[in-house]
Formats: structure tokens, C-alpha cells, sequence
């Protein structure tokens, strides 16, 4: 029997409720699958993730489960953490790398026990994954089509979680998770920094979910967002995007394009003392001979958002890039991450400049604005990490 295969971007589950909702029909492509950017203006979207509570449609992330006897070594051969030391019902962010040291992508590590785990990622790896784990006794399943998955952020998301009859959740620290009913796993994790789950069922109870949440949503001021809201609350956040802050070494097309965690300002998470993992090697030789490139949070003066902008020294000398820029609404801030050349943006940190270009009513104007390194996240509210958690 032949099966029906679609043509163009494919729906997720989540896409009949979110087309109904869309007055702006802008649409993007998230792997393969149809995902708006904004669903009404970006401007009411993130004000609602910082104010109310948000859905937004994480069902495209690639997701595989690695489970067998071998998984906890399979797991730690292809990252750089010592995934031995996260506990069972907990998520950890974690990197990996190609044998060069360079950064094949980022994602999420769900722990269900020593001998099962899910894999959360931007990039397709299943079959990296099957390379990683040759020669050990483990199964590799790709689970992207059979698991659906909604992020539910802000301050209110535990006040609506407790009128859907979700208030199990109350217990859970940021980066826990469980099954809080059968077939819905719920994880204190997200992409804004703020207070926020992200909500896990298979497939075809995706939409008895969403309703679920939506009922009981209203008096909590739920919102649907897309990307281009989340983008900003992500910067906020100081966190770094696949393709955007760095490029994903098996996507680069050109020689020289790939990052390490290293470079990417991720040191702590690169555990050279848990025996090997892929890239372990390469990564202990830029450590010995210095790194190529900083990537870091800076303070750009100004209010015209400087996304990639040029960065100087001394107002001549090219030292690095903007890669992610915007003007922040909540902590009234023109932030960045940026790209530094080594040693800028590390051993030297003074006298930087960024070169931003402004349109008005058709005329360019170039600027120099003074820029300053910053070392914590823009936006850091205790509400996200408050447990239980505060009700708004």
C-alpha cells in the first residue's frame, strides 16, 4: 500500500489550532515543518512572555531516544559533559562535537534512566548518532513524527498549569521532569529565561493538550507566540542559536566556518577528565595553543539594534562581529552576542566600537557606538527559578 507523502512543509499537530489564530500569516520553515514567526505582532508576543503565558510549537525539534545497555556510554562518547552525573528525571543542555573539535549542534539531554535517554536537537543526527554508537549494544530511534511538544512560558505558566489540573508541577526545579499523568511528561525547561515547561505527548494527543491548556488559559492571559517574539527573549537570555551564533560544522560549507564549545564560551561544559568523547582530542589542543575566536554578551550604546554589525578596536581595527542583535523591550538595553577575534573580546576588552547603519527615510548613517563586554545574562528574573514557584 502506498502512504500518502506531503508536499512542501508538513503540519504539525498544533497546526489546525495555530492557523486559526494567525491574523499575520507569516510562516517559516523549522525542518521541514510549518512554524510561524508571528501569529498577530511580535510586539504583544513578547510582552506576553514577559507578563502572562505563551504557547509556542517545539513539536519540529529532531528528538531520538538512545536507550540499551550502552546508552550512558554511547551518551557521554558524543558529548562533551559527563552526562554520568545527571541524575535520572532531570535535563541537561549539552554540546558535541566532530573529531576536529568543532560544534555539530546543541540540544537538550533527557535522562530516564542510565540505560534511556532523549536527544533533543536543531540538526538532523540520526545517522551520527548511529556512527557514535557502533559496536555498542544500544538501539537508536528517531522519534521527531511520533512525539509532539508545546512550550508554555511566563509568569503565569504554573497558575495555568493548576487550573488544567497540572499542579503536580509545583515540586519541580528548573531542568526536572516527569510523567505528571500517562503519556504527558512535563519538563521545567525553555528557550526565554523566564518562568516556563515545555510539555511532551505523542503525537495524536497533541490537540486534546493544547485544548486542555487553552481552556484553562484565559484567565491567566494566554498567548500563542512564533519565533520572532521567543528570538528576543532567547537574547535576553544569553542564549545561543544553531545557525546564528554559530554555524553547525556539517552544514558549513566553507573550511574554517566551524566553532568549538571553547570558542563558544562553553568551557565548563567540555569534561576532559571523563575519558573519551568525540572531538576530546582536538579540544585539548586549542586549549594548550589558544583559542581562534570569543563569542560574547555585549552592551552596545544606542538604541538602534546593531544585528550584524561590524566590531573594532580603537574605532580601525575589524576585531569581530555582531551575530545576534537587538534592542531589548524589558531591560531597555541595545544587547548582543558577538564574535570576537582572539584575543579581543577576551584579553583585550577596552576601547570597542560597533559600526551601525541606520535608515532614515532613506538616508544611511553610519555610527560608532561604544561597546562593553558583559559576563551575565541580560535578563535574570528569580521567578525562574523560584521553587514552587511564585503565583502571578
Amino acid at each position: 500500500m502506498s502512504k500518502h507523502v506531503p508536499i512542501g512543509l508538513i503540519e504539525t499537530p498544533f497546526q489546525p489550532r495555530l492557523e486559526g489564530l494567525s491574523t499575520a500569516k507569516s510562516w517559516t520553515n523549522w525542518a521541514g515543518y510549518i512554524s510561524p514567526l508571528t501569529l498577530d505582532t511580535v510586539e504583544f508576543e513578547y510582552f506576553a512572555i514577559r507578563n502572562q503565558a505563551t504557547l509556542f510549537d517545539i513539536s519540529p525539534m529532531h528528538k531520538y531516544r538512545i536507550s540499551g545497555p550502552d546508552a550512558l556510554k554511547v551518551m557521554n562518547r558524543l558529548v562533551t559533559r559527563n552526562v554520568a552525573k545527571l541524575r535520572d528525571g532531570r535535563v541537561g543542555y549539552a554540546m558535541w562535537c566532530d573529531e576536529e573539535g568543532m560544534l555539530i549542534d546543541d540540544g537538550t539531554i533527557f535522562r530516564f534512566s542510565e540505560t534511556d535517554f532523549r536527544l533533543c536537537c536543531q540538526e538532523t543526527m540520526f545517522t551520527w548518532l548511529l556512527d557514535t554508537a557502533w559496536g555498542f549494544d544500544v538501539e537508536i530511534r528517531d522519534e521527531s513524527h511520533d512525539i509532539a511538544a508545546l512550550s508554555l512560558q511566563g509568569p503565569t505558566s504554573f497558575s495555568l498549569l493548576q487550573d488544567a489540573g497540572l499542579g503536580a508541577v509545583a515540586d519541580m526545579k528548573p531542568f526536572d521532569w516527569r510523567e505528571i499523568e500517562p503519556d504527558l511528561w512535563i519538563s521545567r525547561t525553555g528557550f526565554t529565561g523566564d518562568l516556563g515547561y515545555e510539555l511532551w505527548v505523542p503525537w495524536d494527543k497533541a490537540l486534546a493538550l493544547w485544548d486542555r491548556l487553552w481552556q484553562a488559559g484565559d484567565h491567566w492571559g494566554l498567548r500563542v507566540i512564533g519565533f520572532e517574539a521567543l528570538n528576543i527573549c532567547r537574547i535576553e537570555a544569553g542564549f545561543i542559536a544553531a545557525g546564528v551564533d554559530f554555524q553547525p560544522v556539517h552544514t558549513a560549507v566553507r573550511l574554517g566556518r566551524g566553532r568549538s564549545p571553547l570558542e563558544l564560551g562553553f568551557g565548563k561544559m567540555v569534561a576532559f577528565d571523563k575519558g573519551h568523547f568525540n572531538g576530546r582530542r582536538a579540544l585539548m589542543t586549542q586549549q594548550e595553543k589558544g583559542l581562534r575566536y570569543h563569542l560574547r554578551k555585549i552592551d552596545i550604546g544606542g538604541f538602534k539594534p546593531a544585528d550584524g554589525a561590524l566590531l573594532y578596536h580603537r574605532k580601525k581595527k575589524e576585531v569581530g562581529h555582531v551575530t545576534s542583535g537587538i534592542w531589548s523591550p524589558t531591560t531597555k538595553r541595545n544587547i548582543a552576542l558577538a564574535e570576537f577575534k582572539a584575543p579581543y573580546g577576551e584579553g583585550i576588552k577596552d576601547d570597542l566600537w560597533a559600526e551601525v547603519y541606520v535608515n532614515e527615510e532613506g538616508q544611511w548613517d553610519k555610527r560608532l557606538v561604544k561597546v562593553e563586554i558583559e559576563d551575565n545574562p541580560f535578563f535574570n528574573n528569580s521567578r525562574a527559578r523560584a521553587t514552587p514557584p511564585r503565583p502571578f
